[in-house]
């Protein structure tokens, strides 16, 4: 953990375990970013995720209001992956104005963002091939090309992703309808339908 720690902070990416796949972490900065981009061979214009280690943490980089908590609350941690407002536009590939925010349930992972603060949570692949489950597989995958990626040893549970919503208040709306399920994952759109109208 202490060597993973060093290197982020140092600017590199490191895989780290979460609750679905292997994340690859590196600072949302511009130049870690570039990396990440290059070892995961991702288009420029498609957004990374942001894992935190709790709704504190990420009230450092985006909006939260009231509401998320709650949504959270209901499923299983680290099951959802919410698109959430930044209080400053950020780097594009990291959505812009529009972040998508998870809170990490893996002890692991929970232990490495409160060191580092948050990192990039997208998965550790290259685009376009399967994740593994194995964080020391994925790290040696992501390194075939000479670069020797830093990793928190550990294995995951599930090979679904989280679910990824966009919160109603990115649209300016306030209404709880207006959430909106761009992707399905460990938690259906239907349980997520069901929940908000228990909520209103």
């Amino acid at each position: 953990m202490e060597e993973a720690v060093r290197r982020v902070l140092a600017g590199d990416c490191i895989v780290y375990p979460t609750t679905t796949q292997p994340a690859l972490g590196c600072l949302p900065e511009p130049t870690c970013l570039d990396q990440l981009y290059r070892l995961k061979g991702r288009a420029s214009d498609v957004p990374v995720s942001i894992g935190v280690a709790s709704l504190t943490q990420a009230e450092t980089l985006v909006e939260v209001p009231d509401g998320v908590g709650e949504l959270l609350g209901n499923f299983p941690e680290g099951s959802l992956t919410v698109i959430l407002r930044a209080h400053n536009t950020l780097d594009s590939r990291l959505g812009g104005d529009s972040v998508a925010i998870r809170v990490v349930a893996h002890p692991l992972a929970k232990r490495l963002l409160e060191a580092t603060g948050p990192l990039t949570a997208t998965s550790a692949n290259r685009s376009g091939e399967y994740p593994v489950t194995d964080c020391d597989e994925a790290a040696r995958l992501l390194s075939d090309d000479g670069d020797t990626i830093g990793c928190v040893s550990g294995f995951c549970p599930s090979g679904s992703p989280s679910t990824l919503i966009v919160w109603y208040s990115v649209y300016d709306s306030t209404e709880s309808r207006d959430i909106e399920v761009l992707r399905e994952g460990l938690v259906s759109e239907l349980e997520v339908r069901s929940w908000l109208r228990k909520r209103t």
